[in-house]
This record gives structure tokens, sequence and C-alpha cells, in this order.
């Protein structure tokens, strides 16, 4: 997706870690590739949803696997580049 990004993980380390890790990492790589420096890259604002249960897990996995589709980025979800769809 060109505006935002999903991402479920099992993490091993705290949420908020996990996320300034994840941010920093890809805000630096981002920021190369896209010939930038400085400035901010991800919006201040995310969403940390702890997943329940298998059940649950499967709706956001479908979920986000939908939503290139959803977008009209793709006609099916296993035409998108990224997701475990593919």
């Amino acid at each position: 997706m060109a505006n935002h990004v999903h991402v479920l993980l099992t993490p091993r380390v705290s949420a908020s870690k996990l996320q300034q890790s994840l941010k920093g990492f890809t805000t630096r790589a981002a920021n190369q590739i896209l010939g930038r420096t400085g400035g901010p890259f991800w919006q201040r604002e995310s969403y940390v949803h702890w997943v329940r249960d298998q059940t649950e897990f499967r709706c956001i996995v479908t979920y986000m696997e939908k939503n290139p589709v959803r977008a009209g980025i793709v006609a099916r979800a296993e035409d998108y580049r990224w997701p475990s769809a593919h």
C-alpha cells in the first residue's frame, strides 16, 4: 500500500520497543532510498492491537490480504506483490 502499512507480528519485546525499532530502521532505509534527510517519515499516530485468539488472528490476516483488492490496486489478493497471499 502506498500510504500505509499493516504488520502482524509475534513480538519478543514490548510493543513500544518493537515499534520504535521498526520505525527507526524503516525511516532510515526509506529516506535513503528517497534521497531525503531528516524530517518525519511516519505519522505520529500508530494503531497497536493485541490479538486475542486464532480466530481474530485469521480475521486480521484476511483483512490485510484483501486490503489492496479493496483499494483497487489488484483484482486478487494473490496478485499483490508483498502480502502472505502472494
